[in-house]
């Protein structure tokens, strides 16, 4: 039975009133104090011309297909993640090969990986290391602290391929790849490569690469994240690269110095904690104008 118009407005001068008791009855509404005073960005310089060129080359949409290994049936996860490895340090001997090679013993413990590395869950919004056998995700993070355990450790552990992870990050309905390994012995200990892998065309296509102390790594959305240690106590590096549909590739789209959670390292949430699979949202590049300053 519908409620007829005279009743429902009677109903809703009801509902009025009591909400007005109730608001007398917790002290009525009571200032929040002052409101601090927008600043916008106040321009530098204005004198100078603007830069044409970076100063440095941190290589921003650089893709590689990977030579010698195919995708059967577009399907990353039937693709062998050793041979991968195998692929690029084929494709550069100049840091693998030879007894001057930066990464000489990644390569002298490749003979390790006799099979594939045990993949590690990263679907339905959840991907982490974990805390489970064969790499199963939970709370939402991704970190290569426990891929050792996972990947192929035949001879005493020593093979330098990680889990792989897949999950869909450029938003084509299919899975990419989320590769890391360990460069040996490198310039820095505990160096780890983070590599993204799509299929363009038929072709293994590498859509990132990156090299750093890490420690954590995780997948959230579109995104890569990698946490790295800083020199500062109680700090850490967070870089994060999102795809790119237009340049086809993961970029760099935050490189930050954030304070760590106390009583609890970097990358591991609270048990409540979860990723959502989702698309993700890139402020405006573009600088709104801005007074000068007056020196």
């Amino acid at each position: 039975m519908s409620v007829s118009r005279p009743v429902r407005t009677g109903l809703a001068v009801a509902l009025l009133a009591s909400a007005a008791v109730a608001c007398g009855d917790a002290g009525g509404l009571r200032g929040a104090g002052s409101t601090p005073t927008a600043t916008s960005p106040a321009r530098l310089w204005p004198q100078l011309t603007p830069a044409s060129s970076p100063a440095w080359n941190i290589d921003e949409a650089d893709t590689e297909v990977v030579k010698g290994v195919t995708v059967p049936g577009d399907d990353l996860r039937k693709v062998d993640p050793v041979a991968i490895v195998r692929a690029e340090i084929a494709a550069h001997p100049k840091d693998y090969r030879g007894p001057t090679a930066i990464y000489r013993d990644t390569t002298a413990r490749m003979a390790a990986c006799t099979s594939k590395p045990a993949a590690g869950k990263a679907t339905d919004g959840k991907a982490t290391d974990g805390k489970a056998a064969a790499g199963k995700a939970t709370d939402g993070k991704a970190t290569d602290r426990t891929a050792d355990a996972d990947a192929d450790t035949t001879a005493a552990g020593t093979c330098p391929v990680l889990q792989p992870y897949y999950r869909d990050l450029t938003g084509d309905g299919r899975v990419d790849l989320t590769l890391g390994f360990r460069l040996l012995p490198g310039d820095a200990p505990d160096l780890t490569a983070v590599r993204v892998y799509t299929v363009d065309k038929h072709r293994l296509l590498r859509v990132m690469a990156w090299e750093d102390a890490v420690s954590a790594v995780e997948l959230a959305g579109r995104s890569v994240i990698i946490r790295s240690p800083s020199d500062l106590a109680d700090y850490e590096y967070r870089l994060q690269w999102t795809w790119d549909p237009e340049q086809k590739a993961m970029l760099l789209t935050h490189d930050e110095m954030l304070r760590t959670h106390h009583g609890q390292p970097p990358g591991h949430p609270s048990p409540t904690t979860t990723a959502t699979v989702g698309p993700s949202f890139t402020a405006d590049p573009r600088p709104s104008p801005s007074p000068s300053v007056t020196p």
